[in-house]
């Protein structure tokens, strides 16, 4: 009996098993058909041109910029619904002191992220000591949220949009942080040995990478290390999983959940704040719906909605698909009053597909 015992603690575990258990797999798995679809469907109307993939890259950046926070929150087994709001009301948060105030763009910024960070807190402690579910606070943060931006934006300038602060921004020491483009030499060279095209002008056919696409990436990459190398990451995963026994083991479960909803509060932030300064102007309904966007990414990226299982990565996934297929119906002609009905059918499909890979993943252990 003993070393049938030893037996079953030290024998292997297959490759397949091995990666039926990844969470992205189906995302990734998702992102090669809908590639495949598009490149059928519209592989000679300019998608995966240079500027075609700039294009469903920046709008896969914007919403990948919430989800990896997001995917972190969710895999701890809570729920931030107030995160569209957020968008809207820091970027009040950002051009309300510059324009009216005369702030720099450098503190309002600074402001935008202290404000948003101190509610994301709130939101954390409401959920941790009240003991109400995530989805039952953070409700009431979306409405409160939007209710304050609509009030103050109007008591103060009398519209529901607030103009003028790209003027405002451009040498603030800050600008290019959240705006512009990088990398001009690469594609500049890139351009003339061939590879990327050229306008009828003779530059090329696009002049940068947008940095909305380096924070998705940088933030993508840092939440992964800190989900798969730290610590914290592990925390997160015992708080998602049985959050009674981790407490029993000494894991801070309550430290772990607000310092979550900071992070995505802050994503907001982040979102807004490049929202604000490549558009130059904030609006009330900014956000609207993008809480729900991120959770489908999330989902579509093989985040379980119980929580302690999921990744950065597949949200990374969730939100290309995101991208691909919003420009790709753009691209083919297709009436875009379609994809938010292609979304919600993609989301239930990848939560019966998650489900599926979880229990053969588990039988063939």
């Amino acid at each position: 009996m003993t070393a049938e015992l030893r037996d079953e603690r030290v024998r292997s575990v297959s490759r397949l098993s091995r990666l039926l258990s990844r969470p992205e797999l189906g995302a990734a798995a998702g992102t090669v058909l809908v590639f495949v679809f598009f490149a059928i469907t519209a592989g000679n109307t300019g998608l995966f041109s240079a500027k075609g993939i700039i294009n469903f890259l920046e709008v896969s950046a914007q919403l990948g910029i919430l989800a990896a926070p997001v995917a972190l929150l969710m895999i701890a087994g809570e729920f931030d619904l107030s995160v569209g709001s957020m968008i809207g009301f820091a970027g009040i948060l950002i051009a309300i002191p510059s324009v009216f105030w005369g702030w720099p763009i450098w503190l309002s910024l600074l402001f935008c992220f202290a404000v948003c960070g101190g509610i994301g807190a709130l939101n954390g402690l409401a959920v941790v000591r009240t003991g109400l579910p995530s989805f039952i606070v953070t409700l009431g943060s979306l409405f409160m949220l939007r209710g304050l931006t609509l009030g103050l934006t109007r008591g103060i300038s009398g519209r529901t949009q607030v103009s003028g602060v790209h003027e405002l921004a451009l040498n603030d020491p800050l600008n290019s942080l959240f705006s512009g483009q990088v990398f001009s030499g690469p594609i500049a060279w890139l351009s003339d040995i061939g590879l990327i095209g050229k306008r009828a002008d003779g530059l090329p056919s696009i002049s940068g990478i947008p940095v909305s696409i380096v924070w998705w990436v940088v933030l993508t990459l840092g939440c992964t290390w800190l989900l798969t190398r730290s610590r914290f990451g592990n925390w997160i995963f015992a708080a998602g999983g049985e959050a009674n026994a981790a407490r029993n083991l000494g894991v801070p479960v309550a430290r772990t959940k607000i310092t979550l909803f900071v992070m995505t509060a802050m994503a907001a932030a982040l979102f807004a704040a490049i929202q604000v300064l490549v558009t130059g102007s904030a609006d009330t309904l900014r956000g609207t719906q993008k809480e729900f966007e991120a959770i489908i990414a999330v989902v579509i990226g093989g985040t379980l909605l119980t929580g302690g299982y999921g990744s950065a990565i597949g949200a990374m996934f969730g939100a290309l698909i995101f991208g691909v297929v919003q420009m790709g119906i753009f691209y083919t002609g297709i009436d875009t009053d379609w994809f938010k009905l292609f979304m919600g059918a993609m989301m239930v499909i990848a939560v019966l597909f998650n489900s599926y890979v979880r229990n053969r993943a588990m039988r063939s252990r």
